[in-house]
């Protein structure tokens, strides 16, 4: 597969309005729960996976829309919108803190609700 300079582009901008509103939700949501638990990381991730399996099914297995659209929204902002990185450091804190609980919780809680939020994605995707 060819890459070209507008797909790079496109990749790059998605990412960067992603990558802002990746902060601005998640700082948000953590200065809602205003907890040291990571629910602004957590919240984006669910959000982001939930997206992701919606727009695959409109722009993957629905459309025949073009490499640059799923450039643009699926790779550059949801990429730019999730945080998998921050979930990883966050974690290893918590972890080095010895709050095993909330570790588990919070992995747990992460991969489960960001694979059921991306199977309900899915499952909307298709019955819409």
């Amino acid at each position: 597969m060819t890459v070209s300079l507008t797909q790079l582009a496109l990749v790059a901008g998605g990412g960067a309005v992603g990558s802002v509103l990746r902060f601005i939700t998640s700082s948000s949501v953590q200065r809602f729960t205003n907890t040291d638990f990571p629910f602004g990381t957590l919240s984006v991730n669910v959000i982001g996976s939930f997206v992701m399996g919606l727009l695959y099914i409109f722009l993957v297995e629905r459309s025949s829309m073009s490499m640059e659209w799923r450039a643009l929204l699926l790779i550059g902002l949801l990429g730019g919108f999730t945080t998998f990185s921050s979930f990883s450091i966050e974690t290893m804190n918590l972890l080095e803190q010895a709050l095993f609980g909330k570790m588990v919780i919070n992995i747990v809680a992460s991969v489960v609700t960001c694979l059921l939020a991306t199977w309900l994605g899915m499952k909307i995707g298709r019955w819409i």
